[in-house]
C-alpha cells in the first residue's frame, strides 16, 4: 500500500491521520488509548498493549463493555495471523421449553435469560499468556487505576451514560437491577461530561482478575459472587458453565479482494458477511465513490450476504453449510447473479454443503491487533453482579426462539454474534487492523472502509471520516446527514427505501492501524463520530 498516493476523497470534513514509527494505538477514548502508549513505551508489544487499552475501556467506556462481555482478536506476531475467539457460551441448564415454563413468548433484552458466559476476562489472559511481554498486572495496572483514581466523564460517553439511565430507570425496575443502579447511578442520575466517576468495586474486580490470571472469574471466589447472586436472582448460569469456559484459537477466514487478503473471526462470528459481501463486489469495476451505481451495488450485496448469515450462521458445529461452502465462488457467483439495477428484497441462498469498543494497536516489532469487546446493546442485561463492577452480556437475545431454526436458543451453546475484528494483508504480509463496532452496522462498515481503501484509495482517516450508509431490513436504508442527497434521490429511484439518519453514532465507530512494509511507518485514523483518539510514537 502506497502511502503517498492516499487521498482525502471528497470529504472536505475528514482530518489528517496520524503518522508514527514506534508504536500506536487507535480506539474510541482517549483515556484508553494513552493506557496503551503507556504499556508500550514500558516494554510491552502491540498484544500487551491491546489487553491495556481493552481493560481500561471496560471503566472509561461502560456504555459499550464490561468486564462481563465478550471478545474477539485477529494478532500478527512472527509472520502469521491467529484468531481468538472470547465468546461464552449459554448455561447448560437453558432451553426454550425451559423459557415457555417461565412465560416468555421470545428472548428478553435484559434480565438474566439473555445472559451468556463472558470471554473477556479469558481473553485478556490468554492473549497474554501466549503472546505478551508483560504480566497482566503489568496490563491491567492502567485500568484498575482508572477505576479507583477516577476519571472525567468525555462528551460522547455521557450522552450516552444518560441515555441508558433514562430507559432504564423506567425499564428495568426489578430487584435484579438494583445494583446497576448503585454501580453506574449512585447519585441517583448518569454522571455529567466533565464529572470524576471511580468505582471501587471495578478495580478490586481488576485487580482480583490481575492477580489470579483470571482463574478467579471462572473458578474462584468472583465465579462463587456471579453464582451467587445467578441463584439469588432465579438466573440461569451456574458454576460449571464458568468453570468450564476456555477462548478458542480458531484459523481465521478469508477473501481476496482486489490482490488485499482481508481477515475475519470464523462463525459465530458475523464477519463472514463482510466478507460474503467483498467476494460478490470483487466481480463489478467501481470507477467512483460517489456515484448511485457504486452504492447501490454495495447495499446489494450486503443484503445478500446478510440474508445468508441470519439464516445458516451460528456457532459453526452446528451449522449446515461452512464458512467454505459460503464463500465459494460458485456460490458467489449465483449470489452477484441477482443484483440488478433495481433493489431486491433478500431472501437466504442455499449454498452446495462442502453498543461494542473496538481497538487496534501496533508496535515497533512487526506485531499487530485488531481487538473488539463488548456487553451489547450498551450496557448490556442490566444486571451487575454485587460487589464486584461486573455488568454482564445480553448476547443471548440474538439466539433464535425457534427451535428449527440453526441459531436455535440451547444450553451450551454459541449464539450468532455481531462482534468483528478485521485484518488486511497483502503477499502474505501485513497491512494492518481494521475494525467498524456497532452491531449489524459492523459487516456494512467493514465493507465500506474496506473498499474507501482500495478501491478509492482513501487514507485511514479519510476512510473512517467518509459519510456512511446502513441497511436496516428489506429495502430500507439509512443514511448519514451528510451523504449526498442528489445520490439519495438516486438510490430512491432504484427502489431503495432512503431514510436520513441525523443521530451520527447510528452508523458505527471505527478504527485502522496500516503499516508500510518498506519503512515499518505506521499510519493511522480513528472514529469522528465518537471521543476517538491515535496515540503514538
Amino acid at each position: 500500500m502506497d502511502f503517498s498516493k492516499f487521498s482525502n476523497g471528497s470529504d472536505a470534513i475528514s482530518r489528517k491521520p496520524v503518522y508514527a514509527k514506534n508504536g500506536m494505538v487507535a480506539t474510541s477514548q482517549p483515556l484508553a488509548a494513552q493506557a496503551g502508549l503507556d504499556i508500550l513505551k514500558k516494554g510491552g508489544n502491540a498484544i500487551d498493549a491491546a489487553i491495556a487499552t481493552a481493560a481500561s475501556l471496560t471503566v472509561v467506556e461502560p456504555t459499550s463493555n464490561g468486564i462481563g462481555g465478550d471478545a474477539f482478536a485477529l494478532v500478527w506476531t512472527k509472520g502469521e495471523l491467529h484468531g481468538l475467539n472470547g465468546s461464552g457460551k449459554s448455561p447448560k441448564s437453558i432451553s426454550i421449553d425451559a423459557l415457555k415454563e417461565r412465560n416468555y413468548t421470545e428472548i428478553p433484552t435484559h434480565g438474566w435469560v439473555p445472559v451468556t458466559v463472558p470471554g473477556i476476562p479469558g481473553a485478556w489472559a490468554e492473549l497474554s499468556n501466549r503472546f505478551g511481554k508483560l504480566s497482566l498486572k503489568d496490563t491491567l495496572e492502567p485500568a484498575i487505576t482508572y477505576a479507583r483514581e477516577g476519571y472525567p466523564i468525555s462528551p460522547t460517553l455521557g450522552k450516552f451514560w444518560d441515555n441508558a439511565y433514562r430507559k432504564f430507570k423506567t425499564k428495568l425496575t426489578d430487584k435484579e437491577f438494583e445494583n446497576w443502579f448503585k454501580t453506574f447511578a449512585p447519585n441517583g442520575r448518569a454522571p455529567k461530561v466533565g464529572e470524576i466517576w471511580s468505582s471501587k468495586d471495578h478495580a478490586n474486580t481488576l485487580q482480583e482478575i490481575a492477580d489470579t490470571n483470571a482463574e478467579s472469574f471462572y473458578r474462584g471466589r468472583l465465579a462463587e459472587k456471579i453464582v451467587s447472586f445467578s441463584n439469588e436472582t432465579e438466573g440461569f448460569l451456574a458454576a460449571d458453565d464458568l468453570a468450564e469456559y476456555k477462548p478458542d484459537w480458531v484459523d481465521p477466514i478469508r477473501v481476496n479482494y482486489r490482490g488485499y487478503d482481508v481477515w475475519e473471526i470464523p462463525p459465530n462470528g458475523q464477519g463472514i458477511v463482510a466478507l460474503e459481501a467483498l467476494n460478490i463486489l470483487k466481480g463489478f469495476s467501481f470507477h467512483t465513490k460517489e456515484s448511485a451505481d457504486t452504492y447501490h451495488k454495495q447495499i446489494e450485496a450486503i443484503k445478500l450476504a446478510f440474508a445468508d448469515a441470519l439464516k445458516h450462521v451460528t456457532e459453526e458445529k452446528h451449522m449446515k453449510y461452512s464458512s467454505h461452502d459460503i464463500l465459494s465462488d460458485a456460490y458467489t457467483e449465483e449470489r452477484r447473479s441477482l443484483i440488478t439495477d433495481e433493489a431486491l428484497t433478500p431472501d437466504a441462498g442455499e449454498p452446495k454443503a462442502g453498543g461494542t469498543v473496538y481497538l487496534a494497536t501496533a508496535d515497533n516489532e512487526g506485531n499487530m491487533v485488531s481487538f473488539i469487546q463488548s456487553n451489547y446493546m450498551g450496557f448490556g442485561s442490566g444486571i451487575v453482579v454485587p460487589g464486584t463492577g461486573i455488568a454482564l452480556q445480553n448476547r443471548g437475545h440474538n439466539f433464535s426462539f425457534d427451535p428449527n431454526h440453526v441459531n436455535a436458543l440451547e444450553g451450551g451453546k454459541q449464539t450468532y454474534h455481531t462482534i468483528i475484528p478485521g485484518f488486511l494483508t497483502k503477499n502474505n504480509q501485513p497491512v494492518g487492523p481494521f475494525g467498524v463496532m456497532g452491531g449489524f452496522m459492523q459487516p456494512q462498515g467493514h465493507v465500506q472502509v474496506v473498499m474507501n481503501t482500495i478501491d478509492f484509495g482513501l487514507h485511514p482517516q479519510a476512510a473512517l471520516d467518509a459519510a456512511r450508509w446502513q441497511w436496516m431490513k428489506d429495502k430500507t436504508v439509512e443514511v448519514e446527514d451528510r451523504f449526498f442527497h442528489h445520490i439519495a434521490q438516486e438510490l430512491a429511484a432504484k427502489g431503495h427505501d432512503i431514510r436520513i439518519q441525523l443521530e451520527p453514532n447510528s452508523f458505527g465507530r471505527g478504527q485502522i492501524i496500516w503499516r508500510d512494509p518498506e519503512t515499518g511507518v505506521l499510519v493511522g485514523g480513528s472514529e469522528s463520530r465518537t471521543d476517538g483518539s491515535v496515540a503514538s510514537w
